[in-house]
């Protein structure tokens, strides 16, 4: 067998996610169920799984770099020190198998690829297409690899957003799911749905399905922080004789008193109107913007020439 960091392509200083990112790449792309008609595959697959089962495990990836085992996990010998010879069932001339009772083994004759009689060591191995399990004996060791995770995105109305919604998403997966939204979550976070990803095809845990969110922009309202503006028309009278005026809030319309005197650009604040949950929602500020009437008023202009010829302040100070 090859040096296991040469079939995963990996380096002797690579992590142990970097190994397992090498091997899920490499054991897809040569499942036998992915190469049918590929004869080597399942020679490649079982190579690959082998590599990996030894750098997976940190006793095994330690005894390999010392020198004291070789590619396929048996200890390396140094004429029979430490090992007693016996000649193996059926064996022909001068074939022998050992017993390991003193090596990192406890003594178990190993077997690998399928050969070798002791148990199988990867039996709990699942295959990567429909739940079959690979043929060739290939196998992990440690825990199987976990699916990959998948992204999606919803669009949420402002007026939801602000207060927090459920939305229905479809995912690459194909998989539809009611989300969560959290009033006010950050524009761009993304809501994580464990388990929701692509399965592992390896017996791991699947992944997570990321969900991105866009909050759509709304006509009358923009946030500011946990606070929402919104203006509000006023006709002049009613800015400064003081009025009662509707005002629209994320929880529908309400009266709010104008003071007598108000200019326009006076901003008033309505308590918990703002973005959050009930109890917690930031404010409402109510921005006031003087309205004309449309197309003039003949009275209000003479009322204005009276104000400007008699000048009775400066606004500008």
């Amino acid at each position: 067998m090859r040096d296991p960091y040469d079939v995963l392509g990996v380096t002797r200083s690579a992590t142990s996610a970097d190994i397992k990112k090498a091997f899920r790449k490499l054991a897809k792309a040569w499942h036998p169920d992915q190469r049918p008609d590929d004869p080597k595959a399942k020679e490649r697959f079982a190579e690959i799984s082998s590599a990996y089962e030894l750098l997976s495990d940190e006793n095994k990836r330690g005894q390999f770099d010392r020198g004291e085992i070789d590619a396929e996990g048996k200890p390396r010998f140094r004429g029979f020190e430490g090992a007693s010879a016996r000649p193996g069932a059926g064996a022909r001339g001068s074939h022998f198998e050992f017993d390991l009772g003193g090596s990192p083994f406890g003594g178990a004759r190993r077997g690998f690829g399928g050969g070798g009689g002791g148990e199988d060591i990867f039996e709990d191995i699942l295959g990567a297409f429909g739940g079959r399990r690979p043929r060739g004996g290939a196998g992990f060791g440690g825990e199987p690899p976990r699916g990959e995770d998948v992204t999606a995105e919803i669009a949420v109305p402002f007026r939801e957003w602000a207060r927090g919604a459920k939305r229905r998403v479809r995912l690459p997966t194909g998989k539809e799911l009611e989300v969560s939204v959290p009033a006010g979550i950050e524009e761009g976070k993304s809501i994580r749905l464990k388990g929701q990803g692509q399965a592992s095809g390896f017996g791991g845990a699947p992944g997570d399905a990321l969900v991105r969110v866009r909050v759509a922009p709304d006509p009358q309202f923009r946030a500011e922080g946990r606070d929402v503006r919104v203006e509000v028309p006023v006709a002049l009278y009613e800015a400064v004789l003081g009025a009662k005026v509707r005002v629209p809030t994320l929880d529908g319309a309400v009266e709010l008193k104008v003071p007598a005197g108000s200019d326009g650009g006076r901003t008033l604040r309505l308590r918990g109107k703002g973005i959050g949950a009930e109890g917690s929602a930031g404010d409402l500020l109510v921005e006031l913007r003087i309205a004309l009437p449309p197309g003039g008023d003949p009275k209000l202009e003479e009322l204005a020439k009276r104000l400007r010829d008699e000048a009775p302040y400066d606004p500008r100070g």
